[in-house]
């Protein structure tokens, strides 16, 4: 493990050669067939349509990258962020009447809410004390009720999950546990949408894939959905896969260094709320184990440093509005801009061409504001305060 004040970088030492098939084992959790049966389904939604791929040259010359590609998700159905994309699809396949609920840091919640919403199912969430009003404000704004349990993140889970084995009700979650497999799959069947959305855009655009991808985790689950629909679309042409996290919440660093899961304890306080977790899911971790290159964890201020970045772009960028969560692997790339020697761990230099899931926009956006010092309208039209 590579120790700086700024990030700690561990390299996989599991992590399969480029060349490596995708196998049976990792498609028995994720297969082709998963992801198809989810797009065609999410496809058919009213209000579909794939999120932009943002091209940023500036950004990426600033960086010393030869490409910088974001998947802008801040306009998926209107909610925001990619969650709509799992939680919603497996809200799908109940029956309308059932009582389904799940444990959020926020994004989560609100597409399970919207869901419930959309095809006639109530709906209960749990939150931690560290998810925002304005969160819970967006998740209560689609009929669902939001219950605070005492902890964290972890906590909120097995509240769900106890509540909701004594009522009776269906507990979707992006996270798996022994004896429950089969929603977090469809959750992350879910999620390869937007991957499979990145494959056809670059093929349309006549670019070969990227040399690599950084993506954010909590418990991993939109992380391992896509490093596994790459591999799938890709195969030997599959980027590095480096996985984010905050220095507070980095089960996913962890356990990648153990060769095991391990389980972070404690508060996980840090301001890329979406990622306060601290115990990586079992399906996610059965794909990262190989898939994973390497994992990052990142200091909040550069989150913070990449939301800003993001909001007043050099010229010939776009402005982008991102929030905490969604920043990660830029806030990564700040972070390793001073570190050559962990630069050149992960092969990135003056070629490389580097692709972020950029996975919400300003889902709250007082926060967003107090980060910024603009609001969504206002980066949108270009203003600089």
């Amino acid at each position: 493990m590579a120790l700086t004040n700024t990030l700690r970088l561990v390299v996989n030492p599991a992590a399969e050669p480029a060349g490596a098939a995708y196998g049976s084992r990792r498609a028995a959790v994720l297969d082709q067939a998963a992801f198809d049966a989810a797009r065609s389904a999410i496809g058919s939604w009213p209000g579909y349509a794939a999120t932009p791929l943002r091209h940023l040259p500036a950004l990426a010359q600033r960086l010393g990258l030869a490409q910088l590609l974001y998947k802008d998700e801040r306009g998926r159905f209107g909610l925001g962020s990619f969650k709509a994309l799992g939680g919603a699809y497996a809200v799908s396949r109940f029956p309308p009447g059932a009582t389904v609920c799940s444990a959020t840091d926020g994004n989560h919640g609100r597409a399970v809410a919207w869901g419930a919403q959309l095809f006639g199912c109530r709906c209960v969430i749990f939150v931690h004390p560290q998810v925002s009003q304005g969160r819970r404000d967006a998740i209560a704004r689609y009929g669902a009720e939001v219950r605070e349990v005492p902890g964290n993140y972890d906590d909120a889970v097995r509240q769900a999950a106890a509540t909701a084995a004594a009522e009776g009700w269906t507990v979707v979650s992006d996270t798996s546990w022994e004896g429950y497999r089969d929603i977090p799959r469809d959750v992350m069947a879910g999620y390869g949408v937007l991957a499979a959305e990145v494959v056809q855009q670059m093929a349309g655009a006549g670019e070969p894939p990227p040399t690599h991808v950084l993506v954010q985790a909590g418990v991993g689950a939109l992380a391992a959905a896509v490093c596994a629909s790459f591999w799938l679309a890709w195969g030997e042409q599959r980027p590095r896969f480096i996985v984010v996290e905050p220095a507070r919440a980095d089960c996913v660093l962890r356990s990648l260094s153990a060769g095991h899961p391990v389980v972070v304890e404690g508060e996980l306080e840090t301001v890329m709320a979406g990622l306060a977790c601290g115990e990586v899911s079992a399906l996610a971790w059965s794909i990262l184990q190989g898939g994973a290159f390497a994992a990052i964890a990142v200091e909040d201020r550069f989150a913070l440093e990449a939301m800003r970045t993001l909001a007043r772009p050099s010229a010939g960028d776009p402005p982008v509005v991102a929030g905490e969560t969604g920043v990660a692997g830029l806030a990564a790339l700040l972070a390793l801009q001073d570190q050559p020697d962990l630069r050149a761990q992960l092969g990135l230099e003056a070629q490389s061409r580097v692709l972020l899931i950029g996975s919400e926009g300003d889902t709250d956006p007082t926060i967003y504001r107090e980060v910024v010092g603009l609001d969504a309208q206002q980066v949108m039209a270009g203003a600089v305060l």
